[in-house]
This record gives structure tokens, sequence and C-alpha cells, in this order.
């Protein structure tokens, strides 16, 4: 089975917070695959989806964000090891709906991702960020993460949800690769075309 986690801090508070942006890609896939909810568990929730003809759990961890690995090893220890993981997280240092994919790498600093690095033992699993914005100074992160959007950012928002899941999709049915040649990339403000994203390492 495919394991795709999307990080958010659980209740009503985070919901609508740039934070959850991970659980509301979950929710749109939820919703696009009629996924079956399974039993709750202590760490986690998770929902059963068909995605291209391939089973896939989508994770919502409880245990807040710097926990979030906890919730993965937990599903881990109760199902048995994924056929594959991915990731989908917020990102404050990408613009406001930019996607990235990546098929490993760094948390960048992310607590969630730091998290789910210690449970994993590394960091070689696929992860997808969508970017939220960013705040005006390093010292406003915290709090900007744990802010709503601004009424003026909901289409891009909502639009960029709708492009994450597609992503996912892709994940599934092509792999990371795939995902990436078709989601990596951005538009050329001063020329108007369309760009591949520079690679990181």
């Amino acid at each position: 089975m495919r394991l795709v986690v999307g990080l958010g801090n659980p209740g009503e508070r985070y919901a609508p917070t740039r934070h959850n942006v991970g659980w509301r890609v979950l929710d749109e896939l939820a919703a696009r695959h009629a996924a079956r909810v399974a039993p709750a568990e202590a760490t986690h929730r998770w929902r059963h989806a068909v995605i291209a003809g391939h089973p896939v759990a989508l994770v919502q961890p409880l245990t807040y964000m710097n926990l979030s690995g906890d919730a993965v090893k937990a599903w881990r220890e109760r199902h048995g090891p994924e056929e594959d993981l991915l990731v989908v997280s917020d990102d404050v240092y990408l613009p406001l709906g930019r996607l990235r994919i990546r098929v490993a790498g760094s948390s960048g600093g992310h607590r969630g991702l730091e998290s789910i690095e210690t449970a994993l033992g590394g960091g070689d699993y696929a992860r997808l960020r969508i970017g939220v914005g960013g705040a005006e100074s390093s010292a406003e992160l915290r709090e900007h993460v744990l802010d709503e959007f601004a009424p003026e950012e909901i289409p891009a928002l909502e639009e960029a949800i709708r492009r994450a899941a597609d992503a996912v999709e892709v994940w599934v049915a092509e792999g990371a690769l795939g995902a990436m040649n078709r989601f990596n990339r951005r538009e050329d403000p001063s020329s108007g075309r369309v760009s591949q994203e520079e690679s990181e390492t």
C-alpha cells in the first residue's frame, strides 16, 4: 500500500491555518476518491482510497506538527512497511501556490519533516511542498504558519490544493519523476513562459 501523509495540527483552531495545507490536500483526495474511513487510532486518523488502481492510505497525524514522525511510526507498526511514502507539507520559502516535489532531501527547518526524518532515520522519502508565502522576518515565521490566509489569498490557495491533489494522483500512477516533470514548473513572470524548476541538491 502506498502511504501519503498530510502534515498539520489537529483541532478547529488550526484547520484554516497555513500549516494545515497538507491536511487539506488529503481531504481533497478523500473526497475525489470516496475514501473509506478507517478505525481511529491514537496518533493519527487515516482513510483508505484507491487511486489509479492502487491502494493508498491517506494519513493525517493527530500528534501536532513537531511529533508527526510518531504517527508515521505508529502506522507502520500496525500496518507494516508501505510500498512507497509521500509527505505533503506547507513551505514558507515558496511563493503562495507554488508546488515542489522531491524524492529526498532535508527538512529545511520544517518541524514536521524533522520529526519524520528522526522516525525514519533519514530524509530518504518523497515530499510535496506547497508554498504558503513567507513572513517579513524569520522571527515572525512561527506565528505566520499558524495564521489564517488573507481573503485575497484564498483563490490561489484553493487552486494550489487542487493542483497538489493532482500531483499526488500522478505520483501514485507514474511515480515521483512523473510528478516532478509535470508539477515542478513555474511561470517566468518576465516572459510568460513556463520553465523547469532548478533542481535541489
